[in-house]
């Protein structure tokens, strides 16, 4: 029997992936905290650890100026933030 057929077929598992959680705007509007940073949305239940990767999407809209920090912000959140007179702080490397 040929050894593609021997061999299992199953997928790639990449060990190194690293996930990132995504958190919207329409969901720190709700917060009603002038500085967000990972504290606070861990006590949202927002992220499940402090040490996740945390990315700001830009779904919704934000109404009030929030200096808010996470690890990366995607380019329409960052302008949405900015737009509202908030400050978008970039935080770890």
């Amino acid at each position: 029997m040929p050894i593609h057929r021997r061999l299992p077929k199953r997928g790639f598992t990449n060990i190194f992936k690293k996930e990132i959680t995504a958190v919207n705007l329409d969901q720190l509007d709700r917060m009603a905290l002038p500085e967000i940073g990972l504290k606070d949305l861990l006590e949202a239940r927002l992220i499940r650890k402090e040490t996740e990767v945390v990315k700001i999407l830009g779904r919704g809209e934000i109404t009030s100026s929030k200096i808010i920090y996470a690890h990366r912000f995607s380019q329409s959140a960052r302008q949405k933030i900015e737009k509202a007179r908030g400050k978008a702080v970039v935080i770890g490397s």
